[in-house]
């Protein structure tokens, strides 16, 4: 695996099809890489091999492979398909034992011939390759990045607008078979503030696949969850057994695209894949212990679950809420996810009565379960109900439905704040709403994810995300692996 750690820290770039054109893939790349060296983020020397050129941004031109200084060790191959394998060959010879082919034109327009060709000669000089026909790596640890999709573009009315933006350093790996898919699911992740350990695209597989970029983030101290968009799975048996490895420390949430004959024929289109009858991929991650997603949207909030909060024992659910509204919609989804919501009778519903009688919380308020401390709540209100929540052994999991809305919160960002502290003091996970896309509503979910708990605009999408953490729990009893995890998870927390 040493020469995959590579791809992610590596010593120095040989961006081989470096480019003076700013238009090409090869320029973006080059100059993209150099930035961030200037500005200290990248480590790693960068070098550009360029035939034709003598110098681009300033820098120095090597007319070939064979003369680039001995500390490279990664290099991006931006050149026509058809030179593909000669550069292969020559990073070889120079003792570069990793490439990402950014080229397209091979198997994914029916030039397998040429592919089979740059895997031959990768495998007689020894180079493990990323691709071809993707868009490679970004790592903001690293400083690694060859997206040629610029970061910011200019439009005719002399604005300079974020084109693609890039997510800042986190703990959420992203994998995927689709580079467009791939780097618009970046640009979501940075919208949402999902925090990201390395991007990998992957193209047509032709070399290094899923099965070892799971083995490699495995053993990756920054990645704490895995994300994967798949659309066709090459080596199963590896797979299954790589995954069902990894899975017992990380979480892996995929997106298995091609679910309908739609959907596969167009995935064959587009990187040569094949993408199998759905039922079985559903039940190999079952097997395996993958959590799968159905569309980017679960897909993210499930990562932000995993992220920032442990999976629950058991399946029982306590909903908080100052809208008896959103506490229905939360039930409802929660029992479609196998969840629970069990009526309060013990401890906590004497402890939520007793405030009820004292005038703590409003005489017509609901304490059984949804607890709803109705339009009247107050900050003191929620932080006294998800206290006595949190302490309960009747509930495993609680669900917020701190709706900013109402008179007695005057600071939705200090409710937040209040209740994130609360929660933080407890193993249970906690997943909290605010519904709406007003500033008010952004700024308490942004403050909830400052401290710890992952926070959405919808109740049926929290819901859904607790739901993801129990199936997790559920395979990490099957496999006796969950006191493990969760010692682990609290630990890397700081919350034990």
């Amino acid at each position: 695996m040493s020469e995959l750690k590579s791809f992610l820290w590596p010593k120095g770039i040989v961006v081989v099809g470096a480019s003076r054109d700013p238009s090409k893939p090869g320029h973006v790349i080059f100059r993209i890489l150099l930035e961030n060296k200037r500005r200290g983020l990248l480590k790693a020397n960068v070098y550009a091999v360029n035939p034709n050129a003598e110098s681009i941004l300033g820098e120095k031109v090597y007319k070939s492979i064979a003369e680039v200084p001995p500390d490279a060790d990664l290099g991006v191959v931006v050149v026509p398909a058809k030179l593909v394998p000669a550069a292969i060959s020559e990073l070889g010879s120079r003792g570069v034992r990793a490439a990402i082919i950014i080229s397209a034109g091979f198997s994914e327009v029916g030039n397998r011939d040429l592919e089979m060709e740059v895997v031959k000669v990768a495998r007689e000089k020894g180079v493990r390759v990323l691709g071809p026909n993707c868009v490679g790596v970004f790592s903001p640890w690293s400083g690694l990045d060859t997206l040629f999709l610029p970061y910011e573009k200019v439009l005719k009315d002399g604005r300079t607008v974020v084109s693609t933006p890039r997510p800042p350093p986190g703990h959420v790996a992203l994998v995927s078979q689709s580079g467009a898919v791939g780097t618009a699911a970046l640009d979501y992740m940075a919208g949402e503030g999902i925090g990201l350990s390395h991007f990998i695209s992957v193209g047509n597989k032709a070399d290094v696949d899923e099965v070892e970029i799971l083995r490699l983030l495995a053993e990756d101290e920054l990645t704490r969850v895995i994300l994967l968009y798949v659309e066709n799975v090459n080596r199963g048996r590896e797979f299954v057994k790589a995954a069902s490895e990894v899975s017992k420390r990380k979480p892996i949430i995929a997106l298995k695209a091609g679910r309908t004959s739609a959907g596969r024929r167009a995935a064959a289109s587009h990187t040569a894949a094949l993408a199998g009858v759905d039922e079985v991929y559903n039940a190999a991650f079952e097997r395996c212990g993958i959590i799968r997603a159905m569309d980017l949207e679960e897909l993210f909030d499930f990562a932000k679950a995993f992220v920032y909060q442990p999976p629950p024992r058991g399946p029982r659910v306590g909903i908080l809420t100052d809208g008896g509204g959103a506490g229905v919609m939360a039930a409802d989804k929660a029992e479609e996810v196998g969840l629970v919501v069990p009526v309060l009778e013990g401890e906590a519903y004497e402890r939520l009565e007793e405030l009820r009688r004292k005038g703590e919380i409003p005489a017509f308020a609901q304490v059984s379960n949804p607890v709803d401390l109705t339009g009247s709540a107050t900050t003191e209100m929620f932080v006294e109900a998800l206290e006595i929540m949190l302490s309960s052994e009747e509930l495993d999991a609680v669900v917020l439905l701190a709706l900013h809305q109402v008179p007695g919160v005057p600071d939705p960002v200090e409710l937040a704040r209040e209740l994130a502290r609360v929660a933080s003091r407890y193993t249970k996970p906690v997943l909290a709403v605010d519904t709406g896309w007003s500033e008010a509503a952004i700024l308490e979910r942004r403050e909830f994810e400052r401290g710890g708990v992952p926070a959405y605009p919808t109740p049926e999408r929290a819901v859904r995300a607790l739901g993801a953490l129990y199936r997790y729990a559920q395979h990490l009893i099957r496999v006796g692996a969950y006191e493990s995890y969760i010692t682990s998870f609290l630990k890397l927390r700081g919350r034990i």
